[in-house]
């Protein structure tokens, strides 16, 4: 843990990821609501004096721009604030992820208006976000940490919001720390057409690399790295 606060607890641990997970919920309805809203002005300038006050109530004891959450585990990559799935996070579309140790994953996810790009439609960006997860969860499910280093994603056809979205990936090849995925997003209701599909390239830090890039955080960090 960083310098000045103990590691916590299981039972510590468990119970502030249900509090965060409690408020994450709380934010993104907040932030689904502050995106569809028509309210007059006066109403926008009331809600925005409120939500600085939230603010302000939060930053009374915070952490540093490296610092690892409490409710985080480095070592098997589980990151409770995560912009892709974490349950703290209120930027996050709610994508629920699970894998199995041969090196595949799979998650499910609904995206709503926060993540809109064309109208109507979720934004790239984001489905490539949402193809680069399960990429690189189904590769650490196998013990092959890495960070990306080449993901190419091909759009097939327009991803609409609203719409319960399945996202699969599997590993590759795999030739010394460098690990290869494909994934492919499609619609729960119509899975055998592909709205989008993308292949990857993993490469697993070396542990002294590791220790260079994460330094700032003041943790070992392994689920990056290359396992022997």
């Amino acid at each position: 843990m960083q310098e000045g606060r103990p590691s916590p607890s299981p039972e510590e641990r468990a119970a502030r990821r249900v509090a965060v997970g409690e408020l994450g919920d709380a934010l993104r309805e907040l932030v689904d609501a502050a995106v569809r809203t028509e309210v007059p002005e006066a109403e926008l300038e009331a809600a925005a004096a409120v939500a600085r006050e939230l603010a302000a109530r939060l930053r009374v004891a915070g952490r540093g721009l490296h610092e690892i959450a409490r409710v985080d585990d480095p070592e098997t990559g589980e990151r409770w604030y995560s912009p892709v799935y974490g349950p703290g996070s209120p930027v996050a579309p709610p994508l629920v992820a699970t894998d199995t140790p041969d090196g595949t994953a799979t998650g499910r996810v609904t995206v709503g208006k926060a993540h809109e790009g064309p109208p109507g439609l979720v934004h790239g960006g984001v489905v490539a976000t949402l193809l680069d997860h399960v990429l690189a969860r189904a590769l650490r499910a196998a013990g092959r940490g890495g960070l990306t280093a080449t993901l190419t994603v091909k759009y097939r056809r327009p991803v609409h919001l609203g719409v319960p979205l399945l996202v699969t990936a599997e590993m590759g090849e795999t030739a010394g720390r460098r690990t290869t995925a494909h994934a492919r997003l499609v619609a729960e209701d119509s899975p055998e057409v592909v709205l989008a599909e993308a292949e990857g390239l993993f490469v697993a830090l070396r542990a002294e690399q590791a220790a260079d890039v994460f330094a700032a955080t003041g943790r070992s960090v392994g689920a990056w790295t290359s396992r022997t």
